[in-house]
Parts: structure tokens; sequence; C-alpha cells
């Protein structure tokens, strides 16, 4: 059978680096082809040359037979091919139906030319049905959680009756149960004859959906697996080209004084129900539960970006004053948010600067901010992190998601933190420098500093975690200690079950 699409020997170089050397990759009609790589490996600019974004310098691009030296975006489209990026590109102030069919809107007749909302919405509605949406096409975008959101880009895809439906990082935001509902609408466009290209640093999800595995290094293809060689074990060790050792777990210790307390605590997501939680110095807390559960609200009252409707934060035993983020700073209470590009980071500021920025009063003399100073914590971070960029010079937009990640941590280690809390701290990031942020982890909480890890990642909460608190509904519904560790027993606190809770809740607060 001839493939749908195929890449013959693509080479796309930029000054100093050579991004793409030589791949080549097919797909079938109805096939799921994962692509996996670490940051950097070169997956985006093969996307980007196969979306027309970019031309490569040499090479085939294959597609119903005709060969082309290149694609432009409006070929793409001709061509059946979608896109679901991982960062989303929707306008906030639209509702969903109006995001779907952005610029391929229906319009009324006559000479005013009126979009016909009613029409779009009508369409949409299938879409939203088919991937068990909870929302409906009349829904603002604002309003809508970073996993409804990654739905509607998913819904925009199909509604272009692609034949080639490219996936980047689409379950990076999505809970146990909506990952399971996309697998479900992958199988479903398979058996359609659709194809997909899955990108994912959730390997687990890979081995489950696809067909083929092609594993990308440094700008070539380390090697291809077939349904019966896929493996964890058999794609990291192509990634990387060595074994990881998938044990991030600590030595159990006797944890330290109560770093951390929230007493009572209502926002404003669930102001009828109260949160009480404890850290202590030198533990990772995990905190678990689906999307919607209050987990990120709860993270950022704590910081002080949103109030309290009541109760307190305590640091050391002492009350943090509803000052907002200043006084949760000035007690060495950090936060390093889930969405790093837009809560996190100045993309187009260099690395230097986005470290500094919390305390440039450090680096200042006479309200100058010092650049050889600055650049000098910022490079003392670099080596301790690993962050790989040429300077710190550079535009922290430019560097992959595990070092913008790093970033971020930097941002906040060179303030020496009490406390540090972690929203989703590998989303998006390669298994490589997964690995990296675990061991980060580890050391600080060996040095004392407690943290406060929320993750929706199951294997990352159990490994990586000293205890795990889960919530459901903003309430925590239990806290489990290392031996009661089970995706059952995480699953189970998660959905609302409440059996033993209480006992589990009172023996982690004696």
């Amino acid at each position: 059978m001839r493939p749908l699409l195929e890449l013959i020997g693509i080479r796309k170089s930029y000054p100093g680096v050579v991004a793409l050397n030589r791949v080549s990759l097919s797909v079938g009609a109805g096939e799921v082809v994962g692509l996996v790589g670490e940051n950097g490996a070169g997956k985006s600019t093969l996307m980007k040359v196969l979306g027309g974004v970019v031309a490569p310098d040499e090479g085939v691009i294959r597609t119903d037979g005709a060969n082309r030296h290149a694609l432009t975006v409006h070929d793409a489209m001709a061509c059946g091919i979608a896109f679901v990026h991982q960062e989303l590109n929707l306008f906030d102030n639209m509702d969903v139906a109006a995001n779907v069919f952005i610029g391929r809107e229906a319009l009324h007749g006559g000479p005013l030319k009126l979009v016909d909302t009613r029409t779009l919405r009508r369409r949409v509605q299938p879409l939203l049905d088919r991937l068990g949406c909870d929302f409906g096409p009349d829904a603002m975008v604002e309003t809508l959680s970073l996993a409804q959101r990654q739905l509607v880009e998913i819904a925009k895809a199909l509604s272009l009756d692609a034949r080639l439906v490219i996936m980047d990082e689409p379950t990076s935001s999505l809970t146990l149960s909506e990952t399971d509902r996309l697998l479900g609408v992958i199988a479903g466009l398979k058996a359609g004859g659709v194809s997909v290209i899955f990108i994912s640093h959730r390997l687990a999800e890979v081995e489950r959906c696809a067909d083929r595995v092609v594993v990308l290094r440094d700008g070539t293809v380390a090697g291809e697996l077939d349904r019966v060689q896929i493996s964890h074990a058999a794609m990291i060790r192509l990634m990387i080209g060595r074994d990881l050792d998938g044990d991030h777990a600590r030595a159990a210790r006797a944890p330290g004084a109560v770093a951390l307390e929230v007493v009572d605590a209502r926002t404003l997501a669930y102001p009828a129900t109260a949160v009480n939680l404890r850290v202590h110095e030198g533990e990772i807390l995990g905190l678990a539960g689906l999307v919607g559960a209050g987990r990120t609200e709860l993270a950022r009252a704590v910081f002080g970006i949103d109030r309290l409707v009541s109760g307190t934060v305590r640091v050391g035993g002492l009350p943090v004053a509803p000052g907002g983020v200043r006084a949760a700073i000035a007690r060495g209470l950090y936060l390093v948010p889930e969405d790093r590009k837009r809560s996190g980071l100045l993309l187009d500021v260099p690395v230097a600067q986005n470290i500094s920025l919390p305390n440039q009063r450090a680096y200042a003399r006479r309200l100058l901010v010092r650049t050889a100073a600055e650049h000098e914590n910022a490079r003392r971070q670099q080596r301790s992190l690993d962050i790989r960029v040429p300077d710190v010079g550079t535009e922290a937009g430019v560097l992959s998601g595990g070092n913008q990640q790093k970033v971020v941590l930097a941002k906040w280690l060179s303030m020496s933190p009490r406390i540090i809390i972690l929203d989703e701290p590998t989303r998006g990031i390669d298994v490589g420098s997964k690995a990296d942020i675990y061991a980060l982890l580890r050391a600080l909480a060996d040095s004392g500093v407690a943290i406060l890890m929320i993750s929706s990642d199951m294997e990352e909460v159990i490994g990586v975690s000293d205890r795990v608190a889960v919530m459901h509904e903003g309430r925590i519904s239990g806290i489990l200690e290392r031996a009661q560790f089970s995706e059952h027993n995480v699953l189970r606190l998660a959905v609302g079950a409440t059996t033993a809770c209480d006992e589990i809740e009172e023996r982690a607060f004696a």
C-alpha cells in the first residue's frame, strides 16, 4: 500500500546548528505513528516542515504520489494535514464555536455578510459530543480550564475533516479520564482511515495508541519500533542512548518541623469547602486530583495571587499577612505556575533578567541594575541546574521546554526558598529533563526545603512524593502515606471516595 505521506532525506540547518539531518518518515492511511524524542531532538522542526511553516534545505515531501521540495501552509491544509498544537492558539474573548471555525465562518445571506452563530454552534456541537466535553459551543474560552481549552484545539482540528492529524502533546493538560477519551477518539480516527502522528513525552500513552514509533535524537532518526517492539524501556533507550533508572523515590526519612500550614482555607473556586494541609521541612508532598478539583486555585490562593475567602496560611508557625504575593515572597514561599510560558517567564527577555526579576534590588545600586552581578548569578544557576543555553543573554523563548522550566526554578532558587509550590512541574518536558527535575526536587528536599508538588502524572506523583494528598471538589479527600501509594488509592480518593480517609488524614496530622 502506498503511504499517505513520506518525508525523504529531510535536512534543515540554522546558523551554527543542524536541526534535521536526512530524516525520513512515512505515514500510512489509518496508521497511528508515535513520534518521540527529547526536547531539541528535531520533532518541532520536522513538524514545521510538514506544516509548511519552514522549507527544508534538502529532501523530498511526497503526498498522493507527487514529489515536492517544500509545502506551504496552504498546501499542507489542501493535503488534509491538521495540527493540534501543545501551545494553545485560541482567542479568549470569543466563544468555542467561533474559535473552532475561525476564518471559516458560516455567514448569513445579504449585503452585510454577518456571521451565522446559530449554524456555527450547530456544527460544533457534534465535535464536542465526540470528545465528551462538558461545555457547550457558546462557552467563552476565557472561562475554560487549560484542559478544556486543549479539547477545543482538538475539536478545531477535527472540524477540518483532515486525513492526517498531528497531535503535539495533546494530553499534557488532561486528566486520566480525559486522556482515555482522547485515545478513544484516536482509535475512532484510525478506524475511519484517518492517520495520526502522536507526539508525546508520556510514553505510556504512546505505547497504548501507536502502531509504530519513530524516535528522533539530535536531529536524526535513532530508530523505529513496530507494534510488537514498542515498550517504555525501548523508547527511552533510543531517545537518550542509555537505560534510565525509573525509581525517583527518596529513602524514607523522618519529617522535619511544619514549614507550611494551610488552616481552614476557602478559595474563590470552592468558598463552601475548607482545606487543611501541612507540608514539613524536607518533605515532598504530592497534591493529586482530577482537573477542576481545586488544586491550582488552592496554590494561587496560598501564594497570594488570589485572595482567600477565609482561612490562614502559616509559614514556620507564623501567619502570612494577607498582602498578596509580596507577603509570601517575603516569607520564602514561592510558586512555579503550571503554564510557564504565560505565567512563569517573559519569553522575549533574556534568561539572566528572567532569573533576577523577582529580586532585582539584590543586583541594583542606586536604582540601577548591575548587569555584571545579574549575569554572574544567572551563570551560577545555569551551571547548578544544567540549563542548556549558549549564553544567559539568550531570550527565554528560544529554549526547550525543559530548559525553560529550569529557568523558572532558577528564579526562585537564587532567593533561598523555604517552601516551593510546583504546579505541573514537568508538563511537556522530555524524559531526560524530567529526571533532572526529579533529582533537583530530591536535592532541595534533602536540604530542608518543603515542596508541595501538584501533578496530574500518576507515575510522577507516586514516584516522587513522600506523601500524597488528594483533592476532590475543593476539599482534601485523603492523605496517603508511602506504604499506601497506588494508582487505585489515588483515583479512589480523586473521585470522592471517603472510606478510611478520615483515619488516614488523622494520622497525617498527628
